[in-house]
């Protein structure tokens, strides 16, 4: 029986090296994609810790006490089992984020830090791998100042990825508690998605799902190919006296066979193949290659698994034909698609807005049954796209047939409207993947880049950095820090804003005070002719869009009031920048790191939405490259099987430029048919998943990106149509037509 399986002609040879090919694409994206899902979680999870919301599994604030309660609050005190960490929002170089994390404790600490050994002392820093290279290559005073002198590296287990910015500073208690932003910390959350967990979860499933349809749907047509010829052999061997049964099992080996060969070489690509994945960059960095590593386990099981697939498929398509003695010479008719394939699409459907409904109108969270409903309505929309295509496809072909005016369009259509299943299933690879890009464009959709205010008078200057001052500073010291950062190349004024109170969020007092004569470093234009001058604190905020006015202030206003902030002006290049930003950040006086307008453009979405994008964006890539490659294979099939009735029609004195004309149109038709289903269920879905997941967000019109792939897409089916063109005059000549 392995010998009936493996031996035959050269066209046989190469029926099993097209299949052994196609699942060993198919098994290296499995595995690739797989270690890719397993790799995204454990980079998330060894970047828990630094999660700034809710990130601390054991914290509370350093005062406690009734704030209604006469008096000043008492400190929690600073133990053995606890340490003094603050978390700054911001610390840029460049256009780069860095993970900054300042600590404070007792000798006797006994909480253990991820990623170091030893907590740092004040005025030290360990540094990620990436950071320390990025300071060591940098001049001191545009970024290793700010940290302080270097300790050690941060070790490989605490970091999300090779890229990843995070540094650990050691600080004073005082210096932390002053600050207004310190928690004590006894332990670290494990959780990297805090209370968004169940949501991103659910994305991260779909995605898979998403990519991984389009994979199986590719192993599928690649074993389908060459059916006709196995059916030809087939019947042959039952007209020597095979059971039904032996041939069913031949089908079976000869399946398994070239899959096995196929899985075991996807096994090995994948493997060769990781080093290069792992350098594609995903939310900033990149990845270890250890995580893109599915393990011997699933990659014994992916290859079990395909093997024993493609052979009980083979063997029942085998069995169902019911292919006897004289089965080459009659035609297999597929049954007629009805109406009722449109039920799995309307259950996938009914099943994402039931739990929109349960979301937005009942206003009920269950992630228990929402993460479900998502999920499997995505799975019934994916195989319902896939069902009630050949129905569609066969509605469409019975109009065409009345408009045909050629004989290419008479024949392509006829056929079409004869075998609409096998028609669609050369397209349904392409078709999934519009919709699949169709979704993912939608979900990034949400992504809204804020610009930075332009520069107006009345505004914060782009060019400009601004830090709050924390409580307890003295204004002859940050007045001498004001002085000294004015003196570095680059800086044009260094302004000294007063108040009542230190500043301590957005709301926090109504307004700043200077010296008029520091106005016109800030930009204003119109400027009162007093000593003093006032403008509301909102001045300081990136969403203030409307210029603001200068008031006068009485003289001696200054007088008793505290220095709030410092707004350094520079000439606007990256290198001042960074000078002006680590003078601020390194000066010891200031309760947050300093920020700049320009500072938006990388906060004006969260991290893990902007990695979500850039996810979708690659499963855009890889499900066109699939489907691309899956229409060429199975357009190359449908010639191959078909290689007899094309040579007749060579025979009767047809072109080849006719035959040409009827492939074409036997893949446009079908294609034609569902483009726009599968591009308006896509951005259908992603508005249901995205509003099933936060309704705070809103699908938008999509990014050119999204065109290009569409486009891309087209090209992909143009070039596998023309791709088979040689075969049907190879194919077709009179030499090769002939009936045994």
């Amino acid at each position: 029986m392995l010998k009936l399986a493996v031996v035959g002609s050269r066209s046989a040879y190469g029926r099993l090296a097209g299949i052994a090919g196609g699942i060993a694409v198919g098994v290296c994206l499995l595995l690739l994609l797989w270690g890719g899902a397993n790799g995204l979680s454990a980079r998330d999870d060894r970047g828990a810790w630094l999660r700034v919301d809710g990130s601390l599994s054991a914290s509370t604030p350093v005062a406690a006490g009734d704030p209604a309660a006469a008096g000043p609050a008492t400190p929690a005190p600073l133990t053995a089992d606890t340490v003094l960490m603050r978390t700054n929002p911001v610390e840029v170089f460049r256009d780069q984020l860095i993970n900054r994390r300042d600590f404070a404790a007792l000798s006797s600490a006994t909480v253990k830090i991820p990623g170091i050994d030893h907590l740092p002392a004040p005025g030290q820093y360990y540094a990620s791998p990436a950071l320390q290279r990025l300071i060591e290559s940098t001049p001191r005073d545009e970024l290793g100042d700010r940290f302080g002198q270097f300790a050690g590296t941060i070790d490989d287990a605490a970091l999300p990825g090779p890229d990843s910015l995070i540094v650990i500073t050691g600080a004073t208690e005082t210096e932390l508690r002053q600050s207004g932003r310190a928690f004590l910390v006894s332990d670290f959350t494990t959780n990297p998605y805090g209370g968004s967990a169940a949501a991103y979860s659910t994305v991260l499933s779909i995605g898979a799902i998403a990519v991984f349809f389009p994979v199986l749907l590719l192993i599928s047509i690649a074993t389908g190919l060459g059916a006709v010829q196995r059916r030809e052999r087939f019947a042959t061997l039952r007209l020597i006296g095979a059971s039904p049964q032996v041939i069913s099992r031949i089908a079976a080996v000869e399946t398994a066979v070239p899959s096995l060969v196929g899985a075991l070489l996807g096994v090995v690509l994948a493997a060769v193949l990781r080093p290069a994945a792992a350098q594609i960059p995903v939310n900033g960095t990149r990845m270890f290659e250890a995580d893109l590593g599915a393990g011997w386990v699933a990659a014994t099981a992916v290859v079990a698994v395909v093997v024993a697939a493609s052979a009980l498929v083979a063997a029942h398509r085998t069995a169902r034909a019911g292919i006897g003695p004289l089965g080459v010479t009659r035609a297999v008719h597929e049954k007629t698609p009805t109406m009722w394939r449109i039920v799995p699409l309307l259950a996938g459907l009914g099943a994402m807005i039931t739990a929109v409904v349960t979301i937005r109108v009942l206003e009920v969270r269950l992630p228990w049954l929402e993460s479900p409903l998502l999920i499997g309505g995505f799975v019934l929309i994916l195989v319902g796209i896939v069902v009630i295509g050949p129905w569609l496809t066969r509605l469409v072909s019975r109009i065409g047939l009345r408009q045909a005016r050629s004989a290419a369009a008479v024949i392509a259509v006829s056929r079409i409207q004869r075998n609409p299943v096998a028609t669609f299933r050369s397209v349904s690879g392409l078709v999934i993947a519009v919709f699949v890009v169709s979704v993912f464009a939608g979900a990034s959709s949400i992504i809204q880049t804020t610009e930075a205010p332009p520069a107006r008078p009345g505004l914060l200057q782009p060019t400009s950095l601004h830090a709050t001052v924390g409580a307890g500073h003295t204004p002859a010291r940050v007045s001498e820090a004001a002085r000294q950062a004015k003196d570095l190349p680059g800086i044009r004024s260094a302004t000294v804003g007063y108040g009542p109170a230190a500043l301590s969020g957005r709301d926090a007092g109504p307004e700043i005070y200077l010296r008029a004569a520091d106005a016109p470093g800030l930009g204003f234009e119109d400027i009162p002719a007093t000593e003093a001058v006032a403008v509301d604190s909102s001045f300081l905020y990136f969403w203030t869009t409307q210029p603001l006015a200068l008031t006068p202030a009485p003289a001696g206003t200054l007088d008793g009031l505290v220095p709030v902030v410092i707004v350094l002006d520079t000439d606007g290049t990256p290198e001042a920048m960074d000078r002006a930003r680590t003078a601020l950040n390194g000066s010891g006086i200031t309760a947050i790191p300093a920020t700049s307008p320009l500072d938006i453009k990388l906060q004006s979405a969260t991290r893990l939405i902007q990695g979500l994008a850039v996810l979708a964006y690659l499963g855009m890539f890889v499900a066109i490259a699939i489907a691309g490659l899956s229409l060429a294979v199975a357009t190359a099939s449908a010639v191959l099987d078909r290689k007899r009735v094309l040579g007749l029609m060579r025979l009767m004195g047809m072109p080849v430029s006719v035959l040409r004309r009827i492939i074409t149109r036997e893949a446009a038709v079908p294609l034609l048919t569902v483009l726009l289903l599968s591009i308006g269920l896509g951005f259908l879905v992603a508005w249901l998943m995205v509003t099933g997941i936060n309704d705070a967000y809103r699908v938008t019109w999509p990014a050119p990106d999204y065109f290009a792939a569409l486009g891309l897409s087209l090209l992909l089916a143009l070039g596998a149509v023309a791709a088979t063109f040689s075969l049907i005059r190879g194919n077709t000549a009179m030499t090769v037509t002939r009936f045994e």
